[in-house]
């Protein structure tokens, strides 16, 4: 039998897709980044390449996400050339249930990969800009021989929509959260409130009270954004806690999508928390608190300025983490594969 290695560039006959990508992952949270194999995406705005890809092209987010290429908790960036003079960068995000509006690991990891690749010539506190459905934002790395260390980013005008609000005959009682945008918006609640730790045995749990607390907020709250519609949507919830190491701030887990669960702290999530936390006094300008996901890894988050936004007092969040790269893959589709496009089984 000759040896598997002499097969290294075997491909079978009558494919009808190739798509290459890069995995990576931001304290534990995926991200599927295609660099060969899509075809053109138009559109002279990162929302109408994302209005394309939906309409047309929603097949390569079901191969990319789904099983038995993905998971139901993977998640993926199409990055492409910038729209507009002002940034370098379009990107739009995709997960098991559509598309998001910004993700916060996504540009800690794609500042990593943009510069180690080689798609930009700028290092080290040289400003990246990426056009993504929520607006502009602007990111940079730290380096040390040529290695991103640490990726920054300045996210878009986050603040607060419903502060206290409360739900009086939840089924688990009176509960009080705060509903913010960071990029998307979030209904933040104390993990306390359902007697449970925020811990990977308790995942399912937060997966299901999610289900049922976005459906009663959706009816009974008004989430609308003041300039874009398709971003007037509750996209996810976060439950908050106590810190593992008492050097951090505090935990959390948020869910988000169709019970996806995101395995780091949350990019817009710590945005949306750092807007509720300035506005209620609790967090200082420049303060950096660094907050923890359900595995222990972290994210830092800092108010850099306070501003406004259509009417309501907002703050610009700096976040920052590290990424890792996980693989380099080609997708294949067999056109007589019955599941060729992807399937979820829960």
């Amino acid at each position: 039998m000759k040896r598997l290695s002499h097969i290294s560039d075997f491909t079978p006959e009558s494919l009808i897709g190739n798509i290459s990508v890069i995995d990576m992952h931001t304290g534990g949270e995926p991200l599927r980044i295609p660099i060969h194999g899509l075809p053109e995406i138009p559109g002279s705005s990162v929302l109408q390449k994302r209005n394309y890809f939906s309409q047309n092209l929603d097949h390569l987010r079901t191969q990319l996400i789904f099983e038995p290429r993905g998971h139901k908790d993977m998640y993926g960036a199409i990055l492409s050339e910038s729209s507009s003079e002002y940034a370098d960068f379009d990107v739009f995000f995709i997960h098991n249930a559509g598309y998001s509006t910004m993700c916060g690991h996504a540009i800690i990891a794609l500042t990593k990969f943009v510069i180690e690749s080689g798609l930009t010539s700028k290092g080290t506190q040289e400003s990246i800009f990426f056009n993504v459905p929520a607006g502009r934002v602007e990111a940079w790395a730290e380096m040390q021989e040529g290695k991103v260390i640490d990726s920054f980013f300045k996210n878009v005008p986050s603040y607060v929509l419903h502060e206290d609000a409360v739900l009086e005959d939840s089924p688990w009682g009176r509960l009080s959260f705060d509903v913010a945008f960071g990029g998307a918006y979030y209904a933040v609640i104390d993990a306390r409130n359902f007697h449970k730790k925020i811990e990977p045995a308790n995942v399912d749990f937060f997966v299901e009270v999610t289900r049922e607390l976005k459906a009663l907020v959706n009816s009974k709250f008004d989430i609308s954004h003041p300039e874009e519609p398709d971003l007037s949507f509750l996209y996810g919830c976060i439950f908050t806690g106590p810190p593992e190491d008492h050097a951090n701030h505090s935990r959390n887990l948020c869910v988000f999508a169709e019970g996806e669960v995101d395995r780091s702290a949350t990019g817009s999530g710590v945005s949306a928390r750092a807007a509720i936390h300035h506005q209620k006094g609790q967090l200082a300008l420049q303060q950096i608190i660094s907050i923890e996901s359900i595995l222990g890894s972290t994210l830092s988050v800092q108010v850099v300025e306070q501003t406004s936004f259509q009417g309501f007092s907002a703050v610009i969040p700096q976040v920052s983490g590290k990424a890792f790269y996980s693989g380099k893959s080609t997708f294949w589709v067999d056109p007589d594969d019955p599941w060729k496009n992807g399937f979820l089984l829960r």
